[in-house]
């Protein structure tokens, strides 16, 4: 028993996540589920333990979805699993063979499944073959905090991760749709990869999150502002902003669509979607000397008619 359990922890360290929305094998067992029932609201169904253990494939421990394979002696493996195992039965170490355990998929077939995201306030029941399409693009999903400065896990809605940012990363939190903010550093030579600002403001009855920061790009540090909306992509694109830092005369102005925390920070810096500043142009701003980083970073916030 200990060499099996060893066997299926071994497998486990290398998961490999099969989305079963790109399973060419679903239709035949999926075909009689109707895409209607998938925003439907329906009573609560309750699925015992049993049968969603059934469900589990015994290496990785997600949900099994067709084709779902089967040794001769009945145990069942998904199909991401299958040549992961060398065609040998994790469970006796038979060999697999190509046996579908067709009873299971139908089995899943009939089972509707509330959201797993119930709990922020989805109240739908999705068939089994659905569900993780359905969860996928579920606007009740959890946001990941978007603070930049550090690995945060936290995850919520937006009034809570409002309140997280404020209590547990001491963000400053502004109410309006202007801001004017005046970022320092002693050596802007240390900049690699430095996250320096968030700033969250309140306005619309919305919340947005202002990020400044320095990062490589190819062997030139450069400065970028951008701003992100707490909230999804369609609502994001209700809204406008501009930027504007400038000095000695010279200004550079940046205008642009709030992107929102469902993109990652790295992914909205990565993309260059906002007010990019070289560090030469920076350091002019900066005054005569150039000793010294000295940016003020002025902008606004509007709502599109």
């Amino acid at each position: 028993m200990s060499t099996a359990n060893s066997y299926f922890e071994d497998l486990r360290s290398k998961p490999e996540v099969i989305d079963p929305t790109q399973n060419e094998d679903m239709v035949d067992v999926g075909e009689h589920v109707n895409d209607t029932a998938q925003s439907a609201l329906k009573p609560n169904v309750t699925v015992s333990s049993s049968v969603r253990e059934l469900l589990e494939c015994p290496v990785c421990l997600n949900a099994m979805y067709p084709p779902i394979h089967q040794c001769s002696n009945g145990h069942t493996l998904c199909s991401g699993c299958k040549p992961r195992v060398h065609n040998r039965c994790p469970t006796c170490r038979h060999e697999l063979g190509n046996i579908r355990c067709l009873a299971l998929e139908k089995v899943a077939a009939s089972l509707e499944l509330p959201c797993k995201y119930q709990s922020f306030g989805c109240i739908g029941i999705y068939p089994y073959y659905s569900k993780v399409k359905h969860e996928s693009q579920c606007v009740f999903r959890p946001y990941n905090c978007p603070y930049a400065g550090s690995e945060c896990t936290v995850i919520g809605d937006v009034p809570s991760l409002v309140a997280h940012l404020k209590d547990d990363h001491k963000v400053d939190m502004h109410s309006g749709t202007t801001f004017n903010h005046r970022y320092v550093k002693s050596n802007p030579h240390e900049v690699e990869n430095a996250t320096w600002m968030l700033t969250v403001f309140s306005c619309y009855g919305q919340y947005f999150c202002l990020h400044f920061e320095a990062f490589q790009l190819g062997m030139a540090p450069v400065y970028i502002a951008f701003l992100r909306f707490m909230g999804d992509d369609n609502e994001a694109k209700n809204y406008s902003y501009s930027l504007e830092v400038g000095g000695n005369g010279r200004k550079i102005t940046w205008q642009g669509v709030p992107r929102s925390i469902r993109d990652s920070h790295r992914k909205v810096r990565d993309s260059f979607d906002g007010l990019i500043i070289q560090r030469n142009m920076a350091l002019f701003f900066s005054g005569v000397d150039r000793k010294e980083l000295k940016l003020r970073v002025t902008g606004r916030i509007w709502k599109e008619q």
